[in-house]
């Protein structure tokens, strides 16, 4: 069908609920209706699932997408079913299905109800499905995750390269679009190559994510750094990376350890282990999972707030793709790196033993993440640049949201000592590594350097007032800027390099960064708060009331919340109060499908909430500057009334648990009668809950002093007695 601009902008409105679209979205989505291949490339987060998906709708037939991984197909079909009144609209056709669930999906198409089908690279290598997709009408084809095609792509499958043959044997003049987040010029040509479809409109976005943060931090202390980063960000979702398995499971077992309800996930696990994870993270029933990378692409939560990488990646180009899972929804993401240069070499001599070529590729892309951490400039300005961008980091978007353009590492004049460290370098006649060379710069007097006699040498001890840390990152920076090169196949031997040599001639000024003291910074979280305020929410206990209902409604759908509603749409109804279906239609991201399948519950949780606490509400925007207490204490009881677990509520409204208990005995004493007796049976032994209650029933005093004196500190914490007691009065006094 030809493209009509007012007809695909009315399509959006219906079926997903935006008034504009989002970038090149409208460009490509014409193109591909105007029957014409279509080549999207578009980093993570930038919107390329609606490049297909809405031209899909609005198309005669059905579209084939092709996508690499079972779990992303069906997170998927949640997804796009949640706009539409009719799950029929949706399916996935592929191993995990049985035979008769496949036929149902069969089905589904003969009777034109399905408009987008997803389906395996492997499920198109079957001659009864190529035989069957020859009946029906297909709108189009997409292939997502394109750079699976090239074997230059960083995640090559060879299955992808028959996506050609096998659109051939379904029929002629099918159009194609091929959607990618890998824009290195080698793996599109090839794409486009192997699809067959070189003569494509070829759409490149920016690459530029303003609402993320990015910062990178010295790996010391990093378990402790990390566990206090995540509990600053109480009940936000979180994705961390490690390099190892061991290391996944070591760090999600120190995080449940500290009270953050993490999960591992790695490709050692079994596929219902894995999926199990996966599916806990997605539903909200756990906050963090710690991974290898072999967890990205099957991820589609589009409310991730921080990612974090506890070990350096191997390319910029992986660290780029990670931190892309973070904010996907607009809102804000934290993108936070643990760097150790000690990391490096581990990466370093893991390449030992590959062909020079393939090593010769890894150093190079292991020296643009050195210089991506070891960096004085604007992080987004460097990333952007390595994907070919311009980017002005004084006025641009996302300016300032980086831990660089922030807080500036403090420099010293590091001209002196970069000319001794190549003077030592050449005077060891460029045969010792990097830590030989601080030894003789520090004068230690080791066994190695006493044979080789290098205690006699005019460098030695001249450094001996600096540490080692501060010499490392002299050759570190120094690497960077190119005056001297580490030999991975002399097992990293330094060089002086060309420009060194010129920098020996004529020596230059030469400012050195030094690490930041995190623990003399009193709260790093204010980087967030002041720059990422995407995420802000004008009345903050509705939302959280919103998001509860949504979780409930999640588990009872048995689809991912964000599949319900997203939080950005969320956000808008806790500041437009919305209380009928037509004012929920005015909703970003709230479509007539939508409304009509979950707007019921909200708009009578918000119309209950508005009356509960006079809200006088505006036809067209309200925004209430303070929450009032009344609506924390409702928050309090309506989640209690849920049975939603009191570390939870204390993490959704970011306080300790005292602080949390505090407010349920204002709640009790004001004569309001709570119910907490789910929680106490899962914390407090049934014995132990007679003899305190009987306690209390002969107590002159509901003091807790009194209580523990009573009952012993050895046997009893203040917390148990509070909680009991707020269960006595609750049964007894109200």
């Amino acid at each position: 069908m030809q493209a009509d601009t007012l007809f695909t902008q009315s399509a959006l409105k219906r079926f997903f609920g935006f008034n504009s679209f989002k970038g090149d979205q409208e460009k490509i989505i014409e193109n591909l209706l105007n029957g014409k291949d279509t080549f999207v490339i578009m980093p993570t987060g930038g919107g390329k699932s609606m490049c297909y998906q809405l031209p899909a709708l609005i198309s005669e037939g059905t579209a084939i997408i092709i996508s690499p991984l079972i779990a992303l197909m069906k997170n998927q079909v949640d997804s796009i079913r949640g706009f539409s009144e009719d799950d029929s609209v949706a399916h996935f056709l592929n191993s995990s299905l049985s035979k008769t669930e496949a036929n149902k999906v069969r089905e589904d198409i003969v009777a034109k109800k399905t408009k987008l089908l997803y389906v395996a690279p492997e499920s198109l290598t079957k001659q009864e499905n190529i035989d069957f997709f020859k009946g029906i009408v297909i709108s189009f084809v997409a292939v997502d995750e394109a750079h699976c095609i090239s074997e230059w792509g960083h995640d090559f499958r060879p299955e992808y390269r028959r996506i050609k043959q096998m659109i051939r044997g379904i029929g002629d003049n099918i159009p194609v679009m091929a959607l990618t987040a890998t824009a290195t010029p080698k793996v599109q040509g090839d794409i486009q190559k192997n699809l067959g479809m070189s003569d494509a409109m070829v759409f490149k976005a920016s690459f530029n994510r303003p609402n993320l943060f990015y910062e990178v931090r010295p790996k010391i202390d990093a378990p402790k750094h990390l566990i206090r980063f995540i509990k600053e960000r109480s009940g936000k979702s979180g994705i961390i990376y490690c390099l190892s398995r061991k290391k996944v499971e070591e760090i999600a077992e120190t995080l449940v350890v500290n009270g953050i309800k993490a999960l591992p996930y790695h490709a050692g696990f079994d596929a219902s282990t894995r999926s199990r994870n996966q599916d806990m993270f997605l539903m909200e029933e756990a906050d963090v999972i710690v991974a290898t990378i072999a967890f990205g692409m099957g991820i589609d939560k589009p409310d991730v707030r921080f990612v974090v990488h506890y070990d350096i990646p191997k390319s910029l180009e992986g660290y780029y793709q990670e931190t892309g899972r973070a904010g996907r929804d607009g809102g804000e993401g934290h993108c936070l790196a643990f760097y150790d240069y000690k990391d490096i070499e581990k990466l370093e001599k893991f390449m030992q033993g590959k062909p020079v070529a393939e090593q010769e590729i890894g150093r190079q892309l292991l020296e643009e993440v050195v210089a991506y951490a070891e960096t004085n400039m604007s992080r987004r300005k460097f990333l952007l640049h390595y994907f070919g961008e311009s980017f002005d980091e004084k006025n641009g978007e996302g300016a300032n949201m980086d831990d660089n353009a922030v807080n500036p590492k403090p420099q010293v004049e590091g001209k002196d000592d970069i000319l001794l460290v190549l003077k030592c370098i050449l005077e060891l006649k460029e045969q010792f590594k990097a830590k030989y060379i601080i030894g003789v710069l520090q004068g230690k007097k080791s066994q190695e350097i006493n044979s080789y006699g290098h205690s006699a040498i005019e460098s030695f001890g001249k450094g001996a007032e600096k540490d080692r840390n501060y010499w490392m990152s002299i050759i570190r920076q120094t690497t960077v800027a190119k005056l001297i090169e580490k030999e991975i196949e002399t097992y990293g031997l330094l060089k002086v390099t060309a420009e060194g040599h010129a920098f020996l001639k004529e020596p230059r000024s030469f400012m050195i960064s030094l690490d930041r003291d995190y623990d003399k910074i009193i709260d790093d979280s204010i980087i967030t708060k002041e720059n990422a305020s995407a995420g802000a929410v004008a009345d903050e206990n509705l939302f959280q009331m919103l998001k509860g209902l949504r979780k409930d409604m999640a588990h009872r759908h048995n689809v991912p919340p964000f599949a319900i509603f997203q939080d950005p749409s969320m956000q808008e109804m806790a500041m437009r109060y919305p209380v009928n279906k037509e004012e929920l239609m005015n909703i970003v991201g709230v479509g007539g499908g939508k409304a009509a399948k979950y707007g019921k519950p909200f708009i009578e949780l918000i119309a209950k909430y508005v009356e509960e606490n006079e809200i006088e509400r505006p036809d067209d925007y309200v925004v209430k500057s303070v929450a009032n207490k009344s609506g924390k204490k409702i928050y309090i009881i309506q989640s209690i009334d849920r049975k939603i677990s009191l570390d939870e509520i204390a993490g959704n409204k970011g306080i300790e648990m005292d602080e949390l208990i505090d407010k349920i005995e204002e709640i009790v004493y004001s004569g309001t009668k709570v119910d907490i007796k789910y929680y106490i049976d899962r914390e407090i032994d049934e014995d132990k809950q007679e003899e305190v209650f009987e306690y209390f029933m002969e107590a002159e005093s509901d003091s807790i002093d009194e209580a523990v004196e009573e009952l012993g500190e050895d046997d009893y914490s203040e917390e148990e007695l509070r909680l009991m007691r707020i269960k006595f009065l609750s049964e007894v006094a109200n």
